[in-house]
């Protein structure tokens, strides 16, 4: 499925950068795994690979950028893996090195700058922690969740247009399309319904 979406953003040639997201299972065997998805994306047409976790996953970052493939790596709330966290919370609050700990988050950007990544998304995070780890490694961060000190930010589709069926406390909602479309859908059944649709201004003679 990543390829083929990878390969539909590819056709049109755009001017932002292509990022491929390796799914959940095409690295974390190995990293000759991680190594051999990563090619396929690229193939497909993407110019980056990210892939989610810190720590345990620096080896398949590693392998994944020797084979001169850039890397983005992704720490904090990795959703991939959400159901370990207990569901969609915040990172880093709490003090100590175990998976979601404040240092165990520093500890996990150092691994994914050393591993060779070009960039880190920072998800679902303090502010304070976000604007620490920024300033302590040199690869950019961007923040989805993470607050404003991040070098860069996201904000996904389907959240930005009012698309997502859940709310979550870091999304904005720019503008509700999706009761904009339900409304349209209705109208036309309805129009279809009474009989006025298609009317004789949109019928051949």
């Amino acid at each position: 499925h990543m390829e083929y979406h990878v390969q539909m953003v590819a056709s049109v040639k755009p001017e932002a950068l292509i990022v491929g997201d390796l799914p959940f299972g095409s690295y974390q065997a190995s990293p000759k795994d991680a190594v051999r998805n990563a090619i396929r994306l690229v193939k497909a047409g993407a110019e980056i690979v990210k892939l989610e976790g810190g720590l345990h996953v620096q080896e398949a970052i590693a392998a994944i950028v020797r084979a001169d493939i850039p890397v983005m790596g992704h720490i904090g709330l990795t959703p991939q893996s959400y159901h370990r966290m207990g569901g969609h919370k915040v990172q880093g609050r709490q003090e100590g090195v175990e998976p979601g700990g404040r240092q165990r988050l520093l500890d996990d950007a150092h691994a994914v700058e050393q591993a060779g990544a070009f960039a880190v998304v920072l998800e679902g995070i303090p502010t304070e922690l976000a604007q620490e780890i920024t300033s302590k490694i040199s690869i950019p961060t961007i923040g989805i969740g993470a607050g404003l000190f991040c070098d860069g930010q996201v904000l996904v589709m389907h959240d930005i247009l009012g698309l997502s069926e859940r709310e979550l406390t870091f999304t904005k909602k720019y503008v509700d399309m999706k009761s904009l479309a339900t409304n349209a859908f209705q109208e036309f059944a309805q129009d279809v319904r009474n009989g006025s649709w298609p009317d004789d201004k949109h019928s051949f003679h």
